[in-house]
């Protein structure tokens, strides 16, 4: 990467403990890199002391969300690569040329995959390891990590699907199977996390997290390949009519509407998934005209 410019972006929402100490650790290993604080809203003062450090900053008048401000920061951004990074000292910058050599090696992007002592939680860890799984079941390419935010990435390959990532969600689901959908090859590079402080620590909330959980699971078939989840899902339908209809046609000698109902619901199920296939191609061919 020596030959091409480097832009380093921390999203950041109230990060004034730890802002300063990454900043400096940046600029030491990358002193031509260009330092981009994307403040989504923060009232601690953390955008004056990245300003101090040198950093340059783009301010949100008030919290847009974390996807938000990486949109913001991948547009402002000058150089040819982009790196991504928590702002909450979670990543450590040592591990950027590491992150930088799989672009060298051809490569779109590089992602920075945690290992288990990194996660927050045994709760974070098995929903990780969940989506995981079903992403690399969906994609047919093995996925380390599909959460992490911690990533290098070509400035004009990150910027095609600008339009497909959304403002309060987690963006790294959406580009990593936009990346897949596309055909850019991703490359995952092993990675030691920092665990959050005791004052900083993650929670599990049962209903919040579990319909996030759900949610990113749907966002990951429907970003790929619907009809891997939806065709399943008619099937089951269609093999549960059929069997009630064998039940109550042998019992009762009729066809009943549990039976028409399951029917319709496969019908519905698979016109969905064909609906949804097609909206998919048409996002991302949109996306190549770009």
């Amino acid at each position: 990467m020596h030959d091409v410019s480097l832009s380093i972006i921390l999203p950041a929402k109230n990060e004034a403990p730890t802002i300063g100490r990454l900043l400096d650790h940046i600029a030491q290993l990358y002193p031509q890199a260009e330092r981009l604080v994307v403040d989504d809203g923060s009232t601690d003062g953390t955008p004056d002391i990245a300003i101090a450090r040198g950093a340059r900053v783009v301010s949100h008048p008030y919290s847009l969300g974390n996807g938000a401000a990486v949109k913001t920061g991948a547009r402002a951004a000058r150089g040819e690569v982009l790196v991504f990074m928590d702002a909450d000292g979670q990543h450590d910058p040592a591990d950027i040329p590491r992150l930088l050599a799989p672009l060298d090696a051809g490569y779109d992007m590089a992602v920075g995959a945690r290992g288990k002592d990194s996660q927050a939680s045994f709760g974070r860890r098995l929903a990780n390891g969940v989506y995981n799984w079903f992403a690399s079941l969906m994609t047919g390419f093995k996925i380390q990590d599909l959460t992490s935010g911690f990533r290098a990435v070509r400035a004009e390959s990150f910027r095609r699907f600008l339009y497909l990532l959304p403002n309060g969600f987690s963006y790294p689901t959406t580009i990593t199977m936009a990346f897949f959908r596309s055909g850019n090859p991703i490359q995952y590079v092993p990675i030691t996390a920092a665990r959050r402080g005791s004052d900083r620590r993650s929670h599990i909330h049962p209903l919040k997290d579990g319909i996030r959980f759900l949610l990113i699971i749907f966002k990951v078939a429907t970003l790929y390949a619907p009809l891997k989840l939806f065709f399943p899902v008619s099937v089951a339908f269609f093999l549960a009519g059929s069997g009630h209809y064998l039940y109550t046609f042998t019992t009762m000698h009729r066809f009943t509407n549990m039976s028409a109902l399951l029917f319709s619901a496969s019908v519905l199920v698979l016109m969905m998934g064909l609906v949804s296939e097609q909206i998919t191609a048409v996002s991302y061919r949109d996306g190549d005209g770009d």
